[in-house]
């Protein structure tokens, strides 16, 4: 259920743009995430003004978990709090970094991460991430209002179990399979499923 009085980070356009605006995939995290995530260059504002205003861009951490060659998929059901994305087959995992996120231990990134992570599966054995890319797409409505930052993280066990009644026909699928089901994703997830060799290289 979506909260009317949530509050979540947003960084301007405008820095994004002197930064340097792209289409699609950046593959250099550190030149933009040192500034994107300067407490100086972010803010909390209400999700429902967020999401209906161009000016600003919400940061989405994005995780593509992997196995032994295979990326974990699902599909968003009817409950899905981004109601443009109902029905669409997804094989990222993430979501909005809010005020709530704040602590006096740790980056509130990070933080967020990690919770919404955990929000929405269940990862049952160790398992490594990292940061691999950032991913803009201003050709649709969704993408104009939000930024992803993509998360490669590698399950080391194949129990990864969702959390989320909204999940749905979730689990392991080879890339080919992934593939023959591209018409069927998200955007997000087309842009990372064309580049997913070089994501999982990197990751």
């Amino acid at each position: 259920m979506r909260n009317d009085h949530e509050e979540i980070l947003v960084v301007d356009r405008s820095l994004l743009e002197r930064l340097g605006m792209f289409q699609g995939l950046q593959l250099d995290t550190e030149r933009y995430l040192t500034d994107l995530l300067n407490p100086r260059h972010y803010r909390f504002v209400p999700r429902h003004k967020a999401e209906e205003d161009e000016s600003l861009k919400q940061l989405i951490p994005y995780f593509l978990i992997c196995h032994e060659g295979k990326v974990w998929c699902y599909v968003r059901g009817k409950k899905s709090g981004e109601e443009r994305l109902i029905a669409k087959a997804s094989i990222g995992i993430g979501g909005h970094i809010n005020n709530e996120d704040l602590n006096l231990f740790g980056d509130i990134y990070s933080t967020a991460a990690l919770r919404e992570l955990e929000e929405e599966v269940r990862i049952g054995g160790p398992y490594t991430q990292k940061v691999v890319a950032l991913l803009n797409d201003d050709e649709t409505p969704v993408g104009r209002v939000h930024l992803g930052v993509i998360h490669v993280l590698r399950s080391q066990s194949p129990d990864v179990v969702k959390r989320e009644g909204v999940i749905t026909e979730s689990g392991f699928r080879a890339l080919g399979e992934l593939r023959a089901m591209r018409d069927r994703m998200e955007t997000w997830s087309q842009i990372c499923l064309d580049a997913i060799d070089d994501l999982l290289a990197r990751g």
